[in-house]
């Protein structure tokens, strides 16, 4: 072997170990991630909403909690203040009393139907045991296209892996760190406009296409255009600042930990404590939420999901910009020598 063939071989194989060793490091992640998360799911808190002044409704509940950790009684002021809490999902149900002696569990199915059914069969027991008949009702159902509840979490995925794909393609094709502003405003261009076309394709699919749901479209398309362009901007910033290697920590931090984290799959009370909060900030589960939000739920339940997405986008466009006038301002020096 001539000296240039070793001097290649000598570049290939420390990158190729560095890749596959990588690469091996994520799919162990994904595994334990996935598994670790999702293998056991065990309810702990489910939030069930109660009017303090409803002591009747109040006493089962305590007597349930005495035995199990499975719900919590989130106490509100008055009934409406509890109801108002199941329609912008800070409870799965609410457990109230009615005139003639007994009492009435409202749950929400669409939050979560695994929650709701969790809920039911906790709570009906414990009303047969004090004697009290009990009335379910389920005010904010999923819909008879959907049961188990899980094209929310599915559409979301797909917008954000759709939104980190466009930005990764147009770094491997164009350079992962933009060299001018110019050149970091056309890639910010091209992923809105993406983003705008897939949050509509999105929307089409579930709608005339699959007829899963045939209402607040508009809604859907502009939530898969926010959590497409908010995946992508993330993942132009990190690999903007970190190169080809930004691609994995974003499969990290969007799909490994993402997807499990996101509270699709199961509700967030019942994954592990480690995942439990995470879809609260992590761009898949406030793509989620805000799916959610937009096709069962009133305006007061997409606040901080909406938020959430919209200061991705920010952070993210700011971070890509950073990294040009950084990164690529020492590329165009060092080409210039």
């Amino acid at each position: 072997m001539d000296e240039e063939a070793e001097a290649r071989v000598r570049d290939w194989l420390p990158r190729t170990a560095g890749l596959l060793l990588g690469t091996l490091a994520l799919a162990t992640a994904f595994i334990a991630a996935y598994v670790g998360a999702l293998h056991q799911p065990t309810p702990r808190d489910v939030p069930v909403g109660v009017a303090v002044s409803d002591q009747r409704a109040r006493a089962v509940l305590a007597g349930v909690r005495d035995r199990t950790d499975k719900i919590k009684a989130i106490e509100y002021d008055d009934p409406g203040a509890a109801d108002d809490g199941l329609t912008s999902r800070e409870v799965y149900a609410v457990l109230g009393s009615t005139p003639d002696g007994g009492l009435v569990l409202t749950t929400a199915s669409a939050s979560a139907p695994a929650a709701s059914e969790l809920v039911v069969q906790v709570l009906t027991p414990a009303a047969q045991q004090a004697r009290l008949p009990l009335r379910v009702t389920d005010e904010v159902p999923v819909a008879d296209t959907d049961p188990r509840g899980l094209v929310p979490f599915y559409l979301a995925i797909g917008y954000v892996l759709g939104g980190y794909l466009a930005s990764t393609a147009l770094g491997l094709s164009l350079g992962t760190t933009p060299r001018s502003l110019r050149r970091a405003g056309l890639r910010i261009g091209a992923l809105a406009v993406y983003s705008v076309v897939l949050g509509i394709v999105g929307a089409v699919l579930v709608g005339p296409v699959l007829d899963v749901w045939n209402h607040d479209l508009p809604a859907i398309a502009a939530t898969g255009m926010l959590g497409a362009f908010a995946a992508a901007m993330v993942a132009a910033a990190v690999q903007g600042w970190l190169g080809v290697l930004g691609t994995g920590l974003v499969i990290l931090l969007l799909v490994v930990l993402g997807n499990p984290g996101s509270g699709g799959i199961y509700a967030p009370e019942f994954l592990p404590t480690w995942l439990r909060g995470m879809h609260r900030w992590n761009v898949p589960g406030l793509t989620t939420d805000l799916i959610k939000s937009a096709v069962y739920f009133d305006r007061r339940s997409i606040g901080w999901p909406l938020t959430g997405l919209a200061l991705w986008a920010v952070l993210g466009l700011a971070a890509l910009v950073g990294a040009t006038l950084v990164r690529g301002h020492r590329a165009n020096a060092r080409a210039g020598r």
